[in-house]
C-alpha cells in the first residue's frame, strides 16, 4: 500500500481504492503504448500520464481524477471524476468507479452507454476489459503493470 492509501483509506474510501493503479501499465489492445498513473501532492487527485498508438495517431495526454471541489463549494462532489488533455487539443470527461476488482470509467456521466469495464488480476498487476461505444463498437484493452 503507497503512503496515500494509508493516509487517507479513512477519509475517503473510493478515492483510495484508486491507488492500486499507481505505477507505469504497458497497454494493449485498441490501443497501444504506456499509462502511468501517480499521486499529486496533496493527494486529492491521480494524475495519468498517457503515450498511445491508436488508430494511426500517437496520443500524448494527461488525465487528472478526483472529487470535484469547485470555488465555493464546502464539500467535493460524489463522483470520482476526471478530465483528460490531448495532444490533439481533446478534452474528455470521465467518471470513475473501482468496486471489488471492477474497474468502470464512464464517458461523460455515470451509467453513460459508452464505457470502460475492467477486471484486475488477483495479484493486481493486470486489468482485462473492453471499451463499449454508444451505438455499437469498442476495442478490447489490456493493461500489465510494468513498474
Amino acid at each position: 500500500m503507497t503512503e496515500y492509501a494509508q493516509r487517507t483509506a479513512h477519509t475517503d474510501e473510493a478515492l483510495s481504492a484508486l491507488d492500486r493503479l499507481v505505477g507505469t501499465w504497458k497497454v494493449s489492445g485498441g490501443a497501444e503504448g504506456t499509462v502511468a498513473f501517480r499521486w499529486m501532492e496533496g493527494s486529492f487527485f491521480l494524475i495519468q500520464d498517457v503515450r498511445l498508438h491508436q488508430d494511426g495517431h500517437d496520443i500524448v495526454g494527461m488525465e487528472v481524477i478526483g472529487r470535484e471541489r469547485p470555488f465555493g463549494a464546502e464539500r467535493p462532489g460524489e463522483d470520482l471524476r476526471s478530465r483528460f488533455y490531448d495532444n490533439q487539443g481533446n478534452t474528455f470527461d470521465y467518471v470513475y468507479e473501482l468496486r471489488d476488482r471492477t474497474l468502470t470509467i464512464w464517458a461523460g456521466e455515470k451509467g453513460s452507454p459508452a464505457f470502460y469495464r475492467g477486471e484486475f488480476s488477483a495479484d493486481g498487476d493486470s486489468v482485462t476489459g473492453a471499451w463499449s461505444y454508444l451505438g455499437g463498437g469498442g476495442y478490447d484493452s489490456s493493461m500489465i503493470r510494468v513498474a
